[in-house]
């Protein structure tokens, strides 16, 4: 039996519920955070098990040696939380360099970063939780102890990654992965039973000491003797300087609906630039060309800005309200044409990464999203303890003079971004779409649909993507329109059809309606996507 063939059309309903909802990338996790809900826990409870239960249930996206970012409504109020982490301190470009590096490796010691994740869960539950963190990790601790079958999606993208590794990972600093994600020499099937007793462990110590022994601790320690052991970065000193941070969320105005995303060091001002630049142009026309013509070259001038300027902000050499700016944006729209552009190319990595809605019926909203970046991250993983180590300092350069470039204790241009939009000062709701550079143009064709073609939720998912990938090169999906793809080619895009949905990003949104309450939701059909309701 395949599980991963599905020969005829099919479409999933918008989920709808009153007391609460949790809308995930995996049914466990969903249930999860609905399960946490039911003790008495509210909308930040529900998404720290969520999002606790994703790093055993879904590891070929995050771990908890990754970063995290939020966006919390609470009492009429958003607030931002970056809990990305930075380059260790003693990291440098010269020291990389002497490596035999000319650019940051992909995978190894070198561009491990300091993790967030369990930091984000901590902080979170301080601020905002109603119940401890112990409570809302119990979950997560359940499946990482007792096991749980593999789902379709998952299964793929494991056997991707072990078919990978296993020629490439052969020094001993990988070998703790294969013994904690192949322990009988090869990948787990889809349908079969994964557990982590070591991945628990760390749970529990993450729980009992509110994240203090990832950071201070035993768990610590052992981090850093193996950092240490094989040459890496990455010291103590390093963990224990690292503290969340709540931020302002960043906005625009796109016809009437507030869309907020963290502000730089992350990549969601991209989403924000192209729906300014894009709202410049012509007025948006179902299942048109020339509107999709004009969206991809307003991504297209958005991505080559913030990949040329985003950084920490005191590094970067424009402003983030320049580039949210009118001006900026009429200045950008003015240079689209009828055909397709040549913009700076880059080349635009594959990317992993979980996103999670909740939601609870006293109006609390998170949209939270949390990532190792490329799928399983570094590859390094500490032995014994279930901590994949994400592989975030990938994204450096060693150019000096780029506003990106390498210091130890700086923060990367950082991919995931997590979205909400608001209407007349109310949430509206919170949505995502993870998967590396495909988030900020995920973010914008999801925005689009829902305000300009007042697609549902889950029809807003559903919609088939494009995705620039660099230069005049358009990837879309097997089920975009042909006539489309036949408009924008003869307008000069480089139209390449993909063979399946995976590269085009998995989203969740869940709406509110003001006067009701109700919420409603959606979840990819790219991925084992669930909406947990109550």
């Amino acid at each position: 039996m395949d599980y991963l063939q599905h020969p005829f059309d099919a479409k999933r309903h918008t989920a709808f519920s009153r007391k609460g909802m949790v809308a995930t990338s995996q049914p466990l996790a969903a249930q999860a955070g609905i399960e946490v809900m039911q003790k008495g826990g509210n909308a930040i409870d529900a998404a720290i098990a969520t999002a606790a239960a994703l790093t055993v249930v879904e590891p070929t996206s995050n771990g908890i040696g990754g970063d995290a970012f939020a966006l919390v409504w609470v009492k009429d109020k958003l607030h931002g939380l970056n809990s990305s982490g930075p380059a260790p301190a003693s990291i440098s470009v010269e020291a990389v360099k002497e490596r035999g590096h000319d650019k940051m490796p992909v995978h190894g010691v070198v561009p491990v970063t300091v993790p967030g994740v369990p930091a984000a869960w901590a902080e979170l539950s301080r601020k905002f939780g109603k119940l401890p963190l112990s409570e809302a990790l119990k979950p997560a601790i359940r499946y990482a102890e007792e096991g749980y079958p593999l789902t379709p999606i998952l299964g793929k993208y494991w056997k991707l990654a072990y078919d990978k590794f296993k020629t490439s990972f052969t020094t001993e600093e990988y070998q703790a992965w294969f013994d904690t994600f192949a322990p009988n020499g090869k990948a787990p099937e889809i349908g079969e039973m994964w557990s982590s007793p070591g991945h628990a462990s760390t749970l529990k110590e993450i729980a009992e000491t509110e994240a203090r022994s990832f950071y201070e601790g035993t768990l610590a320690d052992k981090i850093s003797e193996f950092m240490k052991k094989h040459n890496g970065f990455l010291a103590k000193e390093d963990l224990a300087a690292f503290k969340p941070e709540w931020v302002e969320p960043v906005s625009t105005n796109y016809r009437g609906y507030e869309v907020w995303e963290i502000p730089p060091n992350g990549q969601g001002m991209v989403a924000l630039m192209a729906l300014n630049i894009f709202k410049n142009l012509s007025e948006p026309k179902w299942q048109s060309a020339e509107t999709y013509h004009e969206q991809i070259e307003a991504m297209k001038l958005a991505f080559t800005d913030g990949k040329a300027f985003i950084t920490e902000p005191e590094a970067m050499p424009v402003s983030v309200e320049h580039l949210l700016s009118d001006n900026y944006a009429k200045q950008r729209a003015s240079v689209i044409g009828d055909a397709a552009s040549q913009p700076v190319p880059y080349e635009l990595p594959k990317g992993g990464t979980v996103y999670l809605a909740t939601a609870d019926e006293e109006g609390n909203m998170v949209s939270y999203i949390q990532s190792n970046y490329m799928g399983f991250g570094s590859g390094i993983v500490i032995p014994g303890t279930g901590i994949a180590l994400q592989n975030r300092g990938a994204d450096f350069s060693l150019e000096e003079q780029h506003p990106n470039v390498l210091n130890g204790g700086k923060r990367t241009y950082h991919t995931i971004i997590p979205g909400f939009m608001t209407k007349d000062g109310k949430a509206v709701g919170p949505f995502g779409v993870m998967g590396g550079y495909m988030q900020p143009q995920g973010h914008f064709q999801v925005v689009a649909n829902t305000v300009d073609y007042l697609l549902n939720p889950q029809a807003a998912l559903d919609m088939p993507r494009w995705q620039w990938m660099e230069g005049k090169t358009i990837l879309v999906e097997p089920n975009f329109p042909n006539y489309l793809a036949q408009a924008l080619a003869r307008k000069g895009h480089a139209i390449q059809i993909a063979t399946d949905g995976g590269a085009f990003g998995r989203g969740q949104i869940i709406w509110r309606n003001p006067e009701t309450g109700v919420l409603s939701g959606g979840t990819e059909s790219r991925t084992d996507g669930s909406v947990a309701v109550w």
